[in-house]
């Protein structure tokens, strides 16, 4: 029943009372001369027995609903004062009427201090105006939501951050009566979405790409590592399918994958995808299934790595590895090759001392064979210079000489399909540089050319002399004022994409299939020009042809012609030692000592020399030895004979190690070392220097 009918109940009770007693005052003045007065007052006493029935149950309803307004009323009472938000009842001005207890345990304060206070006095002075348009709005509209204040603790001690909701109630005129405030404390919220903030912010940090998909692979959330890896901002991404953006096709690795992260909740592995300008680059891939509220997969977050550097780092490492097994194998190689060269050298110098009166024919093939035999030499030496490395030795090098040499390599060596023409101006002059490192870098624009026509073409290798002045040498990177020697190597070739013109030099970068080239052809070239003080430029055009333009400081001057022979120093009886594994080598040595008034005894190991030595020490004077011998290497004999005699003269002789990689690795003290292949002249050339 509610208040307005429990009213009504009274009101009707009132007026059958009021009913009852004019019935009651009636039969009395009825049975007053009345004959039967005895059905009148009959009448009266039901009516009224009636009406005290009615009012009796009427009373019971009154005490119930009463009874049940109670209850409302307490139940309003404890939702209004138990409420977990603060609630405030004020008039239109803001005065507070009525606070539950949640309003005064966030404001810190007792219920009844709230009582005619000033709703705006709780609200930091920063935010008063605010307040003041909230009051209007509710003047003007009747209600407002979810507004946030910045509220106090007793009056300004401390404050926190309210989710602020309001109503405006009327009055019976149709004006604002009071307004009723709902507040809660949302400090806890501030608090989490600042870590959300901050997590987000993480996430954009972290130069991963940190994406999350659904099952269908419809991209969900897409972090700026991602933007950066792959060139797609987030409104591009969003909602895009991942495979069809970063992947173009679908793969059965993929399959896969998704397969085993909804089986497993866990998958990690390689892929190759694409940036938004069709770069591929290889990805390390972590994938990780999220569930829903109730444990059933929703999406998948994925966390990719760009690894491609990582790769190629240890694709060029392989190719260390296989330079380093390659520099091993040559370096057995070129052992043996210049302990086979030697002999030839000695042979072909020796055959005219030993049989004067040959034919110019004859003399002239001696000769053919010695400079093949130095050539042959000079192939290890760059074989060598190539996987290990090797003391420069600088000279004075004709160009044209230069150049006729890789000439006649090419013409022996290259396919007959490709046209070789050559175009030297005749006083081309000359260089200084080491030989077999020009010879390097002619080698590797030689073969690049080769290789870049597969099918024939034209190769064309000139050579001209030039001045660069300041003005033009601003224009070229790396070049000086000075006179130059600039040498071509043109070819009508496949060509060089503008893209990549720019990375040929860089080390590792190459064009070519994999197994076909090592990408440090160019950055060795390169190394070798600068350090020669020149500089090197490129032009190309996709389908015409590649023109490589290698410019070196010329060296003024002239190489004088030897016109006669000149004679070898010769010796004045002394006793030398030889010793080497190869009796090519210690015959030879031996044979062309020996004509030089030299006497000579051999070991073809390390044993027999000591032994030697140790018999005939006083009349030794000079032991020529070899440092790679079986059983007992140059080291350990130099040693052994060095505690026999410290004062013993010795020179080294290896087709290895220079002279300075020698003292350096082995420790001891040499007078001498002597690089295999090596002529009649420079081996009696080392030994009159030890005897001066």
């Amino acid at each position: 029943m509610t208040k307005d009918n429990f009213k009504r109940a009274i009101v009707e009770a009132h007026q059958r009372l009021e009913n009852l007693s004019q019935l009651a005052s009636l039969a009395v003045e009825k049975s007053i001369g009345q004959d039967s007065p005895k059905e009148l007052l009959q009448q009266a006493m039901t009516e009224i027995s009636i009406s005290l029935e009615e009012l009796q149950q009427q009373n019971e309803e009154l005490i119930a609903t009463r009874n049940l307004v109670e209850e409302e009323r307490q139940r309003y009472y404890d939702l209004f004062n138990f409420a977990p938000d603060g609630y405030l009842l004020t008039d239109a001005t803001g005065i507070i009427q009525e606070a539950n207890y949640a309003a005064a345990k966030l404001l810190n304060v007792r219920q009844s201090y709230l009582i005619g206070k000033p709703m705006a006095v709780f609200v930091h002075q920063t935010e008063r105006q605010k307040f003041r348009q909230i009051m209007l709005q509710l003047q003007q509209h009747g209600q407002i939501r979810r507004e946030e204040l910045q509220i106090f603790h007793e009056e300004g001690i401390t404050d926190f951050p309210a989710e602020i909701t309001a109503i405006a109630v009327e009055d019976s005129q149709g004006k604002t009566g009071n307004l009723r405030w709902l507040f809660r404390d949302i400090s806890d919220r501030h608090q989490q979405e600042q870590k959300i903030r901050e997590q987000a912010a993480l996430l954009d940090i972290t130069t991963d790409a940190i994406i999350v998909e659904d099952l269908h692979n419809q991209i969900l959330f897409w972090n700026q590592g991602a933007e950066k890896m792959y060139g797609w901002q987030v409104q591009e991404a969003q909602g895009k399918n991942t495979w069809e953006l970063l992947s173009k096709k679908t793969s059965p690795l993929l399959s896969a994958a998704q397969k085993t992260v909804i089986e497993h909740g866990t998958w990690q592995g390689e892929l190759h995808k694409f940036t938004k300008n069709g770069k591929e680059i290889i990805i390390a891939s972590r994938w990780t299934l999220m569930l829903d509220a109730v444990g059933l997969p929703k999406s998948i977050l994925i966390i990719d790595t760009d690894i491609t550097e990582k790769k190629q780092l240890e694709t060029h490492l392989l190719h260390s590895q296989r330079l380093e097994s390659l520099g091993t194998l040559a370096s057995g190689i070129a052992h043996d090759l210049n302990n086979i060269l030697t002999p030839i050298m000695g042979i072909a110098h020796l055959l005219p001392l030993k049989y004067p009166h040959l034919d110019d024919s004859s003399l002239q093939m001696l000769k053919i064979l010695e400079t093949n035999a130095k050539r042959g030499g000079d192939l290890v030496g760059q074989i060598l210079s190539f996987t290990r490395g090797s003391e420069k030795k600088f000279t004075i090098l004709l160009v044209s000489q230069l150049l006729e040499d890789i000439k006649q390599i090419l013409q022996q060596t290259f396919p007959k399909f490709i046209d070789i023409n050559t175009d030297i101006t005749p006083d081309i002059g000359m260089v200084f540089g080491d030989n077999t490192e020009l010879h390097q870098v002619l080698m590797n624009l030689v073969v690049n050319a080769r290789d870049a026509m597969p099918n024939g073409g034209k190769l064309c290798i000139s050579a001209t002399k030039l001045f660069i002045d300041e003005n033009h040498a601003r224009m070229h990177i790396g070049a000086t004022a000075n006179s130059y020697v600039k040498i071509t190597v043109a070819d009508t070739g496949v060509g060089i994409d503008s893209e990549i013109i720019d990375r040929i030099f860089d080390p590792f970068f190459t064009t070519k299939e994999v197994g076909k080239g090592t990408g440090l052809g160019l950055s060795i070239l390169m190394s070798i020009v600068k350090s020669h003080g020149g500089f090197v430029e490129v032009a190309s055009e996709v389908g015409i042809g590649t023109k490589f333009q290698v410019y070196l400081p010329s060296k003024e001057g002239s190489i004088s012609q030897k016109i006669e022979e000149i004679e070898l120093p010769r010796g004045h009886g002394e006793l030398i030692l030889v010793v080497d594994d190869e009796v090519a080598i210690t015959q030879i040595a031996k044979t062309t000592l020996e004509i030089h008034n030299y006497k000579v005894l051999t070991a073809q190991n390390g044993i027999e020399a000591i032994a030697l030595y140790t018999e005939q020490k006083d009349e030794i004077r000079l032991v020529l030895i070899d440092m790679m011998m079986p059983s007992m290497g140059g080291e350990t004999v130099i040693s052994s004979l060095q505690i026999i005699n410290p004062q013993v003269q010795i020179i080294a002789m290896s087709g290895l190690a220079n002279s300075e990689a020698l003292i350096q690795t082995t420790g001891v003290e040499i007078q001498g070392f002597l690089a295999k292949p090596f002529t009649a002249e420079q081996l009696l050339n080392f030994v009159q220097r030890i005897f001066r």
